[in-house]
């Protein structure tokens, strides 16, 4: 895949470093975690995103149902990614990005996670 394709992305101190393959589009959720961190989520299968380093320095939290694993960077707190518990389901938070401006362009979707669990665009 050609490098433009590829946004790279790291934590605040750098201890977490990320590469996904650009996505089609990115998720802003509302619901009561993603409003309070801030997250762009892409989405990527397995084959289309690597971590670069530090994937063991992330820790895992878990809540409400546990359906899925927020990770954050150990050191800077900065969160990285989520991690489906049952399936291979993840998203990255594309607000780290190396460069800001290599989410330019990409469409914004706004997504009802705090009550109707459906897309309000």
């Amino acid at each position: 895949m050609p490098d433009d394709d590829l946004i790279t992305c790291s934590c605040l101190c750098g201890a977490v470093r990320f590469q996904i393959t650009r996505p089609p589009k990115l998720n802003s959720c509302n619901c009561s975690a993603c409003r309070r961190y801030g997250a762009l989520w892409g989405y990527s299968p397995p084959t289309n995103a690597r971590f670069l380093q530090g994937k063991d320095h992330t820790v895992p939290y878990l809540r409400g149902e546990k359906s899925l694993a927020f990770h954050h960077c150990a050191t800077c707190g900065c969160v990285t990614h989520w991690q489906g518990q049952a399936d291979d389901n993840r998203a990255f938070n594309l607000r780290l990005a190396d460069d800001p401006r290599a989410i330019d362009g990409i469409r914004i979707r706004q997504f009802d996670g705090a009550d109707s669990w459906t897309f309000l665009d």
